[in-house]
């Protein structure tokens, strides 16, 4: 390897290393929690094994009768419930006769346990037996054991033989972490909310993708083109102000111009239109205003790469055209569109990537709302994963929607460089051939 080599890598280390860590780390551990039923209830980490209401409920259709001894609790002849009498005010002998013929029996009921404490050498009154059948309560409801071998270990003191295959199924139906699982996916396919919130999404990038961060965009960037220096730079500036300004006070502009005290319902007011919030009134209303918060801020910088593009165009071709008697439209037609297929490319691409991962515009705006109406994937995946209503943030199932995204991108790069004949555009001019 020669030195100039050994520096090269040398001087691209530090970017390789943030590349690595900033990138392509967050993606593979997305991929990995994806698989994974990881939420707020199970936690990063390692479980516990937890005999909770839940897994009692998991276990009543497979194992409906140990399901029910779980769940109830038994009397256990054990040495921490004698040691537990030491407290009482008991016989001393009832200890070591408790010890010496009932050490490792267990009760089903309380009736049970009270009727061998009646039956003891040493007579105890009701408040005593009612007292020791207390000190051997046992019940394993709401019990953490940090291994299966200790969840087993209660379950055989409780008097419960359990076959291989029952501790099998009541080692998953107790475990509290999270586990390897394909869940997350299957739940997206069969769920019809997230077919319409697919839907959404499609309609979402579609509409602001073609509308303005292409089409409009290229008619600002057109008509700037033709004008003048110093009036096309004043016209790019404005456009540039969706961008330029901070998302919060950007989006809280909007929301002035439709809420029901906003500039809409005053100026619609003296034609008797009643005032009402434009921006939430319904789905329809709702998703105009999304449609026009994200388009202005693409349209932006759409005009921005299509202007300079079209700057980088020699001169010379558009007097050749005009002395040939080309209008401005055939301009257009035939040097300007041919030679933009790059910058378009570039922007169709990249706006998409962008379309489909940015949520911030629409979460300021209307959250999702009203009623789920705006709710595109980006944003269901941080509700799911980061921010909601039930209180438990699934991990899981966020990072298997946010990998559906980035498979979805991956594809419609890889459509785009079909569509735009990607291997022509890199391929030598025909004079270095």
């Amino acid at each position: 390897m020669s030195p100039s080599t050994r520096l090269g890598l040398l001087l691209l280390t530090p970017a390789l290393v943030m590349v690595v860590i900033f990138f392509l780390l967050p993606v593979a551990l997305t991929a990995a929690f994806a698989f994974t039923n990881m939420s707020t209830a199970t936690g990063i980490s390692g479980g516990a094994y937890q005999i909770a209401p839940n897994s009692i409920q998991r276990l009543e259709t497979a194992l409906p009768d140990l399901a029910s001894s779980l769940a109830e609790p038994r009397w256990v002849v054990d040495e921490t419930g004698i040691a537990g009498l030491a407290e009482l005010d008991l016989p001393p002998d009832v200890a070591d006769e408790l010890r010496a013929d009932h050490l490792g029996e267990v009760f089903e009921t309380r009736r049970e346990t009270e009727r061998m404490l009646r039956d003891l050498g040493t007579r105890l009154n009701t408040r005593m037996v009612k007292s020791v059948s207390d000190s051997l309560n046992r019940s394993l409801v709401n019990t953490r054991f940090a291994s299966e071998d200790d969840l087993f270990s209660a379950l055989d003191g409780l008097g419960l033989d359990l076959t291989e295959g029952q501790k099998a199924q009541v080692a998953r139906a107790t475990y509290s972490g999270w586990t390897w699982t394909t869940a997350n996916f299957e739940r997206m396919a069969s769920s019809p909310d997230m077919a319409r919130i697919l839907l959404n999404t499609a309609l979402y990038v579609g509409v602001v993708l073609v509308l303005f961060n292409t089409t409009y965009a290229m008619m600002l960037a057109l008509a700037t083109h033709y004008l003048p220096d110093r009036p096309a730079g004043l016209f790019r500036a404005v456009w540039l102000l969706p961008r330029i300004t901070p998302p919060v006070i950007y989006v809280l502009m909007w929301k002035w111009l439709a809420w029901d005290t906003g500039f809409i319902s005053m100026a619609l007011e003296p034609f008797g239109i009643p005032s009402r919030n434009w921006l939430l009134d319904s789905g329809t209303n709702a998703w105009v205003f999304v449609v026009l918060i994200n388009g202005f801020v693409g349209a932006s910088m759409g005009m921005l790469v299509f202007s300079s593009a079209l700057r980088a165009i020699p001169a010379s071709q558009y007097h050749a055209s005009e002395v040939d008697g080309a209008n401005r439209w055939q301009q257009i037609r035939h040097i300007i569109l041919p030679q933009m297929r790059w910058p378009i490319l570039f922007v169709t691409c990249y706006q998409t990537l962008s379309l489909l991962a940015s949520f911030d515009l629409i979460l300021l705006a209307t959250d999702g709302g009203p009623g789920g109406a705006t709710e595109v994937w980006s944003l269901a995946a941080y509700h799911t994963a980061l921010n909601n209503y039930s209180g438990n943030l699934q991990y899981g199932l966020g990072s298997a929607m946010a990998l559906v995204l980035v498979v979805i991108g991956i594809v419609l790069a890889l459509l785009y460089l079909r569509l735009f004949n990607y291997r022509e555009l890199v391929a030598k001019p025909l004079i270095e051939q």
